[in-house]
């Protein structure tokens, strides 16, 4: 008979899980763009680079997307600022006709 409201007994997997999840490391901006910029320098293979920083390769490559695609929006002026100035010259616009 097991004792009611004693510890529960978990996997050994499910422990390792709990562990990494509280081990994770989190990476800034800065810090991604520095190893995204290291790979496209192209002094060391992508492979070095992730196991010299800690990470998958699948999460360079993820990250490499992301700041492509950013570049992309960036240079098409894409960005919230541009949005926000078409947005007040439209409701000065408005304004001016309901004046």
């Amino acid at each position: 008979m097991e004792k009611v409201g004693g510890p529960i007994k978990r996997t050994a997997e499910a422990v390792v899980k709990d562990i990494r999840r509280q081990t994770r490391r989190k990476f800034g901006s800065e810090e991604k763009i520095r190893i995204v910029l290291e790979g496209l320098k192209g002094e060391e293979s992508i492979s070095e680079i992730c196991r010299k920083e800690g990470i998958a390769p699948a999460l360079y490559y993820r990250w490499i997307k992301d700041f492509i695609e950013a570049g992309k929006k960036r240079l098409n002026g894409d960005t919230d600022k541009s949005k926000k100035k078409t947005v007040s010259k439209k409701s000065i616009k408005l304004a001016k006709v309901l004046s």
